[in-house]
């Protein structure tokens, strides 16, 4: 496909610039018609005149879709149209891909595709969960309460992953700053001490001479052991990016106590607060645990939800494949199990999800009373032996003296 370059005028009598691609110069204009412009310009772009394309931003946030959809409903709820909408949030929204993927969807919109489909168009910028919220609410005529409940859970997911972020903040500085004081100490105090006892000609201690030792390796040997380390750190993310590795690193989570309380929590609160919102919108039981299982982050949580969509197919409620899996704390199956004999699982789920969006601050606040002191005592226990090894030969030096 050729690219081309256009300048038209949008139905505001803005002048707008941009580029589109298309299998001949005819067809591009058809395109740009469509999307309601009036063309004044266009010519075949070639490698040098080619727009160069900065995703600003990357793949949209949840708080960008939370904003998306509250907007969304406003505008609707005011009595503006569908189109007209999506034409404001595309010219409002920062995010580029986001930015991109809504014209696209007004675009689509307006050749007569629906709303869900036309989102779907686009599964890096809306999420499957998305799509099958507005599907439901295209279909049952609630599509607002659908966005709606979207927005409350895109802003949900949004806080939590904003409170494990901060919590990860001051742990990494101070691993930051640990990693720092080491190679300061091994590549710049400890060769001036070497150098120093050389000329004393004083037999050194053994935790002196294996900082020595590991001090000379880094001056010597950094350009092997630099690109050893960019090497095995891509490894490892390349391995954590495999079935295996998931298994591996999600499993570590749950082993580690802190991490376990944390991850536990989080994938509840997940759970219940999507599963609450797709069942709310109209979404059969067993397509919805299909998607809920599919928004999991850990694969653990993502296979046992996988078996629960199976037992629901053969007939079992889901309460029991949840106990059974025994990943969910019994809260989960029990305030499940209640809900089914009352027929009203959405409302207890939604109470389930409340309840663990609680315990998800107070987990983050115990991993981060665990984690800082463990720390704080690695970092003193390193910098402490490198100190050490400083120190040693000094104060042999200071007990021979006394000797004489």
């Amino acid at each position: 496909m050729a690219s081309y370059g256009y300048e038209a005028v949008d139905k505001t009598g803005k002048i707008v610039k941009g580029s589109i691609e298309a299998d001949n110069e005819e067809k591009a204009k058809a395109e740009i018609k469509q999307q309601g412009l009036t063309l004044m310009e266009i010519k075949a772009q070639s490698a040098l005149t080619k727009d160069i394309n900065i995703q600003i931003g990357g793949k949209p946030k949840p708080r960008d879709l939370s904003v998306f959809c509250r907007q969304f409903v406003a505008m609707t709820k005011a009595g503006v149209s569908i189109l007209e909408a999506l034409r404001m949030l595309s010219e409002q929204t920062e995010n580029q891909k986001l930015r991109e993927a809504t014209d696209g969807v007004r675009v689509s919109v307006e050749k007569g595709e629906t709303l869900a489909r036309s989102l779907a168009e686009y599964p890096k910028v809306f999420p499957s969960l998305l799509v099958n919220m507005v599907a439901a609410g295209e279909s049952s005529g609630s599509l607002d309460v659908a966005l709606e409940r979207m927005a409350v859970q895109f802003e949900k997911s949004a806080k939590t992953k904003s409170l494990v972020k901060k919590a990860m903040i001051y742990p990494a500085v101070l691993c930051i700053v640990m990693v720092a004081v080491v190679i300061v100490m091994l590549v710049v105090v400890i060769p001036n001490y070497v150098n120093m006892f050389a000329d004393m000609d004083a037999e050194l201690p053994g935790i002196t001479k294996a900082v020595m030792v590991a001090s000379d390796f880094i001056i010597g040997k950094w350009f092997i052991l630099v690109p050893a380390i960019v090497v095995i750190v891509l490894a490892i993310r390349a391995f954590a990016k495999t079935d295996a590795g998931r298994h591996v690193f999600h499993g570590l989570k749950l082993k580690i106590p802190a991490m376990k309380n944390l991850e536990v929590k989080s994938a509840s609160a997940m759970m219940a607060r999507t599963l609450s919102t797709l069942m709310a919108a109209g979404v059969p039981l067993i397509e919805a645990v299909d998607i809920v299982a599919n928004t999991m982050e850990n694969v653990y949580f993502k296979e046992a939800l996988d078996n629960c969509k199976n037992e629901i197919i053969i007939g079992q409620p889901l309460s029991r494949p949840l106990e059974e899996c025994g990943l969910f704390p019994p809260m989960v199956y029990h305030m499940t199990r209640i809900g089914e004999e009352a027929g009203n699982t959405e409302e207890m789920l939604t109470k389930l999800a409340d309840y663990y969006d609680e315990e998800v601050e107070m987990a983050v606040q115990s991993l981060m009373a665990a984690m800082e002191p463990a720390i704080i005592v690695v970092m003193a226990g390193v910098v402490g032996v490198l100190i050490g090894a400083c120190m040693a030969p000094m104060l042999s030096m200071y007990e021979a003296l006394d000797n004489l």
